[in-house]
């Protein structure tokens, strides 16, 4: 049970949290683009926290430890594909995105995508924004879990009492500003992220007894530090080298996630993209690195079982190891982490209702934020019912978004024209692909995105138009 100390730190911080995301209520105003978007005036290193704040989330927290508690040392392969494959993203991808959304006027990437070519695709937007929602929904399901996961074993509270407080303060940040709020917020939230982290990845090397004895009680571990486990797809380095390569995928997935890519379309025009990517990925790559060295390091410290939930590592470790205060500030930043990204994959969900999943755009601030308000009860309820890891839910959805959009923006960037009904078709045949992928099992050697990309694109590819093909079709509509 939290004594009252760390319960006083962890409120401070979070009260701390609350003020910064409220006080862009001081800036908003009642439009959507500026709800939706801040303006459209978004500097890059805010654009580099919020982006990377937002992506990384409880999923490192919770879900990265906890599969690098039980995977070991081969889990950095994860992190090194992932990383690669955001970064590709980042020079191919992010800039058209940009540029594009600018000319078209989007304020989500599925409308984006719907209106790339010119005229609109109404049946691509509304098909797309209806699969992103159910997926937003799950995946902010997924940071609620996280939250209340550590919660649960700090304060001994029930899951769904954590779940109700982050869809309180979520619900909060979403009404005092919208997309600003949660930008502001990220920025904040990101310091006390990696401030957390690298607390508890000292102090328990320190516990350990040094690098040395930490190594030396690691490979102790049959298995454990192995570059090449067992269990791969392939023996060997070709085994390493396939599960890095499909992790690469999930890192590219990151352009089918509105809740990141709306931080590029919300960039300032004139702000520079190597600023932002150095925000970005230096922090990305330190904080992931030091994720998986508490991962690892609470192997050591906390003894498993049939019945022990690996994704608790974290919250367990922080009591076992810190003094009062501390832990509450652990606690602030699994909270900053699922904050961060829930309230931008709330607003995500919101603007996927209010703007593209029906056939006319809702524009009246108040009626939008009573959607947001609705899509975040339906996730609280999400979040109580639901039986999967932190760490299934955000893979599953990740992919899924990454493999319904991505082939379509590497055709549109190529400039291969296509139809509406068969980019409806990429779009189906992407999704089905991942899906059946997971059902088969093969995503416990290769990410099911991998599949997903590569077989939409090869379709989209196969099935373009020539651009007279394209225009005739837009004139009988």
């Amino acid at each position: 049970m939290l004594d009252n100390v760390m319960l006083l730190s962890f409120i401070g911080f979070l009260a701390c949290f609350a003020l910064v995301g409220l006080s862009s209520a001081m800036f908003a105003k009642k439009d959507r683009d500026d709800y939706y978007l801040a303006g459209r005036n978004v500097s890059a290193w805010l654009t580099g926290l919020s982006a990377v704040a937002t992506n990384n989330s409880g999923y490192m927290f919770i879900g990265v430890i906890g599969y690098t508690y039980a995977t070991g040392l081969a889990a950095a392969w994860l992190m090194v594909g992932w990383i690669i494959g955001d970064l590709v993203a980042s020079i191919y991808i992010h800039p058209k995105v940009q540029q594009k959304a600018r000319e078209r006027d989007a304020v989500s990437i599925m409308s984006l995508v719907s209106r790339w070519q010119g005229d609109s695709q109404v049946l691509l937007r509304r098909s797309l924004s209806w699969i992103a929602l159910v997926l937003m929904i799950a995946y902010a399901g997924a940071q609620f879990i996280a939250g209340s996961k550590a919660l649960h074993v700090l304060l001994d509270w029930p899951i769904w009492m954590g779940a109700i407080l982050v869809s309180v303060l979520v619900a909060a940040y979403c009404f005092a500003g919208g997309i600003r709020a949660s930008i502001w917020t990220d920025a904040a939230q990101s310091f006390v992220m990696i401030i957390a982290m690298s607390i508890m990845l000292y102090t328990a090397v320190d516990n350990q007894g040094g690098l040395g004895q930490v190594y030396d009680k690691l490979t102790a571990i049959p298995g454990y530090v192995d570059w090449a486990p067992e269990g791969m797809l392939f023996p060997g380095a070709a085994g390493v080298l396939s599960f890095a390569i499909g992790w690469m995928f999930a890192g590219f997935s990151v352009v089918g996630q509105p809740h990141v890519m709306v931080r590029f379309i919300a960039l300032k025009n004139d702000q520079k993209m190597w600023v932002m990517r150095s925000w970005y990925y230096i922090w990305f790559t330190v904080f992931y690195c030091m994720a998986t060295g508490v991962g690892m390091l609470s192997r050591l410290m906390l003894e498993g079982g049939d019945s022990f939930d690996a994704e608790l590592a974290l919250p367990l470790m922080a009591v076992e190891l810190l003094p009062d205060w501390l832990v509450g500030l652990v606690l602030a930043g699994v909270f900053a982490a699922t904050l961060s990204t829930s309230d931008s994959l709330i607003l995500s969900a919101s603007a996927a209702v209010s703007q593209d999943c029906f056939k006319k755009p809702i524009n009246k601030t108040a009626i939008i934020k009573v959607i947001t308000l609705l899509v975040t009860l339906f996730t609280l309820l999400v979040a109580i019912f639901a039986k999967q890891s932190v760490f299934s839910l955000v893979v599953f959805a990740w992919a899924t978004l990454g493999c319904a959009v991505a082939p379509l923006l590497i055709g549109y960037i190529r400039h291969w024209k296509i139809s509406q009904g068969r980019a409806i078709f990429v779009v189906v045949i992407s999704v089905a692909s991942a899906i059946v992928w997971r059902q088969l099992g093969w995503h416990s050697y290769i990410y099911e995105g991998l599949s997903g990309i590569l077989i939409g694109t090869l379709s989209f590819y196969l099935l373009r138009l020539p651009s007279a093909d394209v225009k005739v079709t837009a004139e009988r509509k």
